[in-house]
């Protein structure tokens, strides 16, 4: 495969993995593509946790499941995220970032203008969404042969100086290469967010992973291999339109928008 090849096909893996245990092969693979990253002054500030343990995974799922109820029933969480939600493609088209919501039970589809409203809101937990969300996505991390814990050194990961940036920096290239080397090896990767909406929870994942006080528990993350064909959750979301160059990119100085590369825009994912 061409480098560009993994960089355009990268996805966020919404649906299920086969449940094929992960390669020792590439696993070391994955570890060593992260680990060719860059990082300030060669840092090498990551640290990483590989889980197989099924009893672990299966944990870590409830967490997940339960953290996403808890937060999706709150409100918290679509009081955060609600500017990166899209219920139509025309808002997406014009917007061209975000998630587009077009997978919705029937039962729900009239009721998306008022999503974000109190009563929008009374109406998803009358109906139990939060559960249901929260129920699909434990089965999700539950049926994933392999977790990935991202970790970094507290020495390095200190927000208040630069080497926080560095270090946060660092991490995300090193994540950015395991990402595309799934490409590679056929498989497929998402982020466990969820739990760290709810620091309880976060909490629990960091006591069950014996992380230690030097290290700070950053991201979890589930692998595996990508089936052939996949059946999409009653509640699904899409994102792969990509912005246009012209609304972020500048030639020369910030006042001037990039012009004539708008027609060759590649579709990606979240």
């Amino acid at each position: 495969m061409e480098f560009l090849d993994a960089v355009f096909n990268r996805r966020t893996t919404n649906g299920p993995f086969r449940p094929d245990p992960v390669s020792p092969e590439h696993q070391q693979t994955l570890i060593r593509a992260a680990a060719a990253a860059p990082s300030q002054f060669n840092s090498q500030p990551w640290r990483f946790v590989l889980i197989e343990d099924r009893d672990t995974i299966e944990t870590v799922a409830t967490i997940s499941g339960e953290s996403m109820t808890e937060v999706m029933s709150s409100g918290t969480f679509f009081n955060r995220y609600k500017k990166y939600f899209r219920f139509s493609q025309k808002e997406m088209d014009t917007l061209r970032s975000g998630m587009l919501f077009d997978k919705l039970p029937a039962l729900l589809r009239p009721f998306t203008s008022r999503a974000f409203t109190p009563s929008g809101q009374n109406l998803m937990n009358k109906l139990r969404v939060p559960q249901t969300l929260g129920q699909e996505n434990r089965k999700l991390v539950a049926g994933s042969p392999l977790l990935l814990g991202v970790m970094l050194e507290r020495g390095e990961y200190r927000p208040e100086q630069l080497s926080g940036f560095y270090s946060v920096f660092s991490m995300g290239a090193a994540m950015e290469n395991l990402w595309l080397t799934t490409v590679e090896l056929g498989m497929g990767i998402q982020f466990v967010s969820f739990p760290m909406e709810a620091p309880h929870q976060w909490q629990r994942i960091v006591d069950m992973l014996r992380v230690p006080d030097d290290l700070e528990l950053m991201a979890v993350y589930r692998l595996g291999y990508l089936p052939e064909r996949t059946h999409r959750p009653a509640i699904d979301w899409s994102s792969r339109e990509r912005k246009r160059p012209s609304q972020f990119v500048f030639r020369e100085t910030c006042d001037a928008p990039q012009e004539g590369w708008d027609d060759d825009v590649r579709p990606g994912s979240a």
